[in-house]
């Protein structure tokens, strides 16, 4: 465990930099050393095959930033492949062109306008494909390889049309479908002919389409007037040679607490559900490119089962489907290859970063290609965290990650750091983390990672339980958090902090308003201040859909209630020390709601540190700003956590 120096004078506005300094001391090197270990920790995810079986595109950092690499076999060196200043984290073969390249994926200064870029192999040029200046979401090749689509903001900056590009240079895009809201492409028909389409309206709310690429026409699966049913992915079934043969897998919660995987018909438009005794969410789907096999990751409360099956023929998933042997962690991007032998993925468990695996279909062997490295830190010493649940104020069950120190006993209670995540309707899991990982190791304190109410994972009644005027019973479960960390000998209920992002910020400030004589200090990242001017300012594209989760500030009453809870009405509850953290580019939750906070709590008397980052938006992914803001928060800890 470090021990504290004396702190450091209260500093005054400098800027190191990207970085506006402004109230945070300078970092003791003690801190930046040994932090740096966990700190440069560094995660695989897999992006895609090779098409010919050669390998795989993964991002990963060796620099600043995050970037394409490529593997040619399982423990192979990873090989950088673009060196931009800016990360780059999705990246697609097209089949037809991938001798000569891919695409991948990038915005600037962390604005969320991402672009599309064609990169050539031969020469390690790029192109631009895509326009420049809107937010482009879902670069989906064609089974044929010779056609992409996408959805662009483009015509009006605010809906999500459906594009198609012809070949790979972007001068052949076309419009084939001008949407209202959220629309993405999930995949193409056997014969390119049409596509499937999924219309986010809230993560309550969705819709999956057809769309007919030769007459334009448009058709809704399974429409149910004044029914509200959730959606997450979806696959064209392979039988069948023509476009109007075969159907369709898709996960979905009609009828159900969670989603579960169905297989409709498409001519008959009869459904069956093929995971009947699931009581999870099916998250993701994956199916291979002859048909023959599927593959699903379900989520257990925090972890990940992945599931095989046979799909030759589509009902067969119901009884054949097997689980997968697999470290117990979070998967992420299932792919098959183009052979449909191999399934590529990512896992991340508690004590090892995110690496690349594959799954041979038949044989169900597990290959590791990546082994991604944490620091030079003995990874058996990182804490696995126990999953807790506690009882809140309407007699419902909430669940928490606990990641406990070693060193915390009765005799010696440890202080507690409560990890709120955003969303709201994400969900914590028991991903590796190597922040926590540092907290409990170095400054030895407990972490609470709770799934409030409102948090995905948990059935779809939970997801709703904070929705629009009940936005305040998500605030009284972390009181009754306390409550519960208050009965546990071996922490400290005296000294607790509370550490979020985005969603989880707004909950940072609420529950230091709330219970100011419990909460020691807070740390807010790219946190909501305000919901009504968070509702005006947030980009166009995202407004309705935080309207359908927070309610509409149009609306008198609800600009009222809004208004009442707002952070900034009530800063002036807030008597312990608070740390800001903003990105200036932020299009989610714009820079104007960490500078709102941060006036209205300092004219009170309040003690905050603030830092904001010019180039970075919702969070901050470029390594430099990362660890700076990492280590003042540390530092911020010792001085009014850890006393």
């Amino acid at each position: 465990m470090l021990l504290l120096a004396c702190a450091p004078a209260y500093a005054q506005t400098r800027e190191q930099g990207n970085l506006v300094i402004d109230g945070v001391p300078e970092i003791p090197k003690r801190i930046v050393d040994r932090s740096n270990q966990y700190l440069s920790a560094r995660g695989a995810a897999f992006l895609d095959w090779e098409p010919s079986g050669a390998g795989m595109l993964i991002a990963t950092r060796f620099g600043d930033t995050s970037q394409v690499h490529f593997v040619q076999a399982p423990g192979m060196d990873r090989q950088q492949l673009t060196f931009f200043t800016e990360p780059v984290s999705s990246a697609v073969y097209g089949a037809k062109h991938a001798d000569r390249g891919f695409f991948f994926r990038m915005d600037t200064g962390g604005a969320e306008f991402f672009q599309y870029y064609w990169f050539e192999r031969a020469t390690g040029s790029y192109t631009l494909v895509t326009d420049g200046k809107s937010r482009n979401e879902t670069f989906l090749p064609s089974n044929g390889g010779a056609r992409f689509a996408f959805s662009s903001t483009a015509r009006n900056g605010k809906d999500f049309d459906i594009h198609v590009m012809n070949g790979f240079d972007g001068r052949t895009v076309k419009r084939v479908r001008d949407c209202e809201g959220q629309w993405n492409p999930l995949d193409w028909s056997r014969d390119d002919a049409q596509l499937l389409l999924h219309h986010f309206v809230s993560i309550n709310e969705s819709s999956l389409w057809t769309l007919d690429l030769v007459t334009g026409e448009s058709k809704q699966l399974n429409p149910k007037e004044g029914k509200r049913i959730s959606y997450s992915d979806a696959a064209f079934a392979r039988e069948g040679q023509g476009k109007t043969a075969g159907g369709v897998f898709y996960t979905s919660d009609e009828d159900a607490e969670f989603r579960q995987l169905v297989y409709a018909d498409l001519t008959s438009g009869k459904q069956e559900v093929l995971t009947p005794g699931l009581r999870w969410d099916v998250d993701s789907l994956a199916l291979s490119p002859d048909g023959n096999w599927l593959a699903y990751v379900a989520n257990e409360g925090g972890t990940s089962a992945l599931y095989l099956a046979p799909a030759d023929k589509p009902l067969a998933v119901k009884t054949r489907a097997t689980r997968i042997a697999l470290p117990k962690g979070v998967v992420s991007h299932i792919k098959f290859d183009m052979q449909s032998k191999r399934l590529g993925f990512a896992i991340s468990t508690a004590q090892s970063t995110s690496d690349a695996f594959s799954v041979e279909l038949k044989s169900r062997k597990l290959t590791r290609w990546t082994f991604s490295e944490v620091g030079g830190l003995n990874a058996s010493l990182f804490l696995s965290p126990e999953l807790v649940q506690y009882t809140s104020f309407d007699d419902r069950a909430i669940s928490a990650w606990y990641y406990k120190p070693r060193t915390a006993d009765a005799q010696h209670p440890a202080p507690v750091i409560i990890n709120i995540h955003g969303g709201p309707e994400s969900q914590s899991t028991a991903a590796f983390n190597p922040l926590i990982q540092y907290w409990a190791n170095e400054l030895g304190a407990a972490v609470l990672v709770p799934n409030v109410r409102g948090s995905s994972g948990y059935g779809k009644t939970f997801l709703e339980l904070d929705n629009g005027a009940k936005r305040e019973d998500s605030v009284k479960d972390i009181g009754h958090l306390l409550y519960w960390l208050g009965e546990r000998p071996e922490l400290d209920a005296k000294r607790v902090a509370v550490f979020g992002g985005s969603y989880g910020g707004y909950m940072v400030l609420a529950a230091m308003e709330a219970f100011p004589e419990r909460i020691k200090c807070g740390v807010e990242i790219v946190g909501v201040a305000n919901f009504v001017t968070f509702l005006e300012r947030t980009e166009a594209y995202r407004r309705d859909l935080r309207r359908a989760e927070y309610g509409d500030e149009r609306d008198p009453e609800m600009r009222k209630y809004l208004t009442r809870i707002a952070p900034t009405t009530n800063a002036a509850k807030i008597k312990a020390p608070l740390f800001v953290a903003q990105g200036k580019n932020d299009p989610r939750v714009p820079a104007s709601q960490a500078e709102q906070i941060v006036k209205t709590v300092r004219e009170g008397g309040g003690k905050v540190w603030y830092l904001l980052a010019k180039d970075e938006g919702h969070g901050f992914q470029k390594r430099v700003n990362r660890d700076f803001f990492n280590n003042a928060t540390t530092l911020f800890f010792e001085e009014y956590l850890l006393k």
